[in-house]
């Protein structure tokens, strides 16, 4: 016999855990209504054209990519098997799981540009794959909460999205957290201004490992990559700046004093921070933070990174500013800027932290008893009493015990459970049992009703 085993990477969520999930995606969905973001759902397989190079090659690499159907070895050669692994992938797969949202959300609005308003905004929350090698806080398949606008360059959006973090977070109970920003044209800048211009790309990839591998492997990897002993040395300011951040914008407005494109992001963010003050925001938890880069390469303006206090735990949000992304689909131009919250990382944050408020996880509030068959007669019609006062309830469907029937209701954390015997089926007035203090008290239906609600 076969032992039951779940594939690495992937998890079961049990009742107690999709009722604390359900709280908490209820509320991230609730934020981005308030926003005015529409909801949307892709399928989970996309076409490789749709998903290659859209992720960099380190994303590349980290697609699952699904067999073709039927005998898809048929025509391979054997110099198809002589070039090795990732062309030989391409000639056997023609789909793969999605890698994130945002891409799958760009060729969705190429494909119906002519029917949404624009500018368009939607979130989307559904899971993704990648294959990566599992570890706390990372998983192969896990679900993303993303919040998009596109076919606006406003920096609005930014501060908004500064905004939605909070307001989100704060809501779920998770006060210590720090949204970072930077902007990809600042680090444009950097690489012009050390000498290694159109490199921000290889730049990128690796300051995105700072927090990671630290200093000196960051730099060793840069080498590996092709930068100057030179270029590196004149990177030093990136590692000291200062965390203040007026006094960081100044150190870098000297800095990229020659470069046109990283001046202009740095303009950028200072009108996100501006707009973040108009808005009112209170008590704001912003970061300005250079070496964040994020790796993927479809960002073109602002990045975000969100990490959370108190908890050895990666970035549970992250996001940017796109401005051609669905340019790559035909429709070049259309400026986008968008978020996700990692909803198994804040999850673990939660979990970690002890955040859950009991009053929102609770499923069924009121169980009811039948001490004898004959009682259902009054049992089943408070049921459905209950459930039109929008209270959970439920009956214990078969004959058993009082005590197992209480043990049922303290397992399921149940914090009422009604009592109806052949007395309380006599005088009307039913018995009430508050589970958690342990009182109990004798009520007609209609005030078990206005007592649990």
């Amino acid at each position: 016999m076969q032992k039951p085993s779940l594939a690495r990477g992937t998890r079961d969520f049990g009742p107690e855990q999709m009722r604390k999930r359900m709280f908490l995606l209820n509320t991230i969905r609730e934020t981005f209504r308030r926003y005015g973001f529409q909801p949307l759902e892709t399928p989970a397989l996309e076409n490789l054209s749709v998903l290659m190079g859209k992720y960099g090659e380190e994303g590349d690499q980290l697609l699952f990519k699904v067999l073709n159907s039927g005998e898809f070895a048929d025509k391979l050669t054997a110099t198809d098997l002589a070039e090795g692994s990732r062309k030989l992938a391409l000639k056997i797969s023609e789909k793969g799981l999605r890698y994130d949202l945002t891409v799958p959300f760009a060729r969705y609005v190429v494909m119906n540009r002519h029917a949404l308003p624009m500018p368009f905004k939607r979130y989307q929350i559904q899971p993704v794959w990648r294959a990566d090698r599992p570890q706390k806080g990372r998983y192969r398949e896990f679900v993303q909460c993303d919040a998009d606008v596109v076919g606006t360059d406003s920096l609005l959006c930014e501060a908004e999205i500064v905004l939605m973090l909070h307001e989100a977070l704060r809501n779920l109970g998770v006060r210590d957290f720090t949204v970072k920003i930077n902007n990809r044209k600042i680090l444009t800048g950097i690489s012009e201004v050390i000498g290694a211009p159109g490199q921000e790309s290889t730049l990128a990839v690796a300051i995105d490992k700072l927090d990671k591998i630290g200093k000196e492997k960051v730099i060793e990897e840069l080498q590996q990559r092709g930068l100057t002993d030179e270029a590196i040395a004149r990177l030093e300011p990136m590692f000291a700046f200062p965390d203040e951040t007026g006094a960081a914008f100044a150190q870098l407005k000297t800095w990229l004093a020659g470069s046109e494109v990283g001046l202009k992001g740095l303009a950028e963010l200072e009108e996100v921070w501006q707009l973040v003050r108009q808005y009112g925001l209170e008590n704001t938890q912003m970061q300005f933070d250079i070496t964040l880069a994020r790796g993927l390469s479809y960002y073109t303006g602002a990045i975000f990174e969100v990490k959370a206090g108190r908890v050895q735990i990666g970035s549970i949000s992250g996001g940017g500013r796109y401005d051609n992304l669905t340019g790559t689909f035909g429709m070049p131009g259309l400026s986008g800027v968008g978020i996700s919250l990692g909803v198994d990382r804040i999850y673990d944050v939660m979990e970690e932290l002890n955040l859950w408020p009991d009053t929102q996880l609770q499923t069924t509030r009121v169980l009811v008893v039948h001490m004898d068959p004959e009682a259902r007669a009054v049992g089943l019609p408070l049921l459905t009493r209950l459930r039109a006062a929008d209270i959970p309830a439920e009956a214990y469907p078969d004959s058993a015990k009082l005590k197992k029937q209480l043990d049922y209701a303290n397992q399921k954390e149940i914090p009422y459970v009604v009592l109806i015997g052949s007395e309380e089926m006599r005088t009307g007035l039913l018995a009430l049992k508050n589970m958690v203090t342990g009182e109990q008290q004798k009520l007609s239906a209609e005030a078990i009703v206005a007592a649990v609600a």
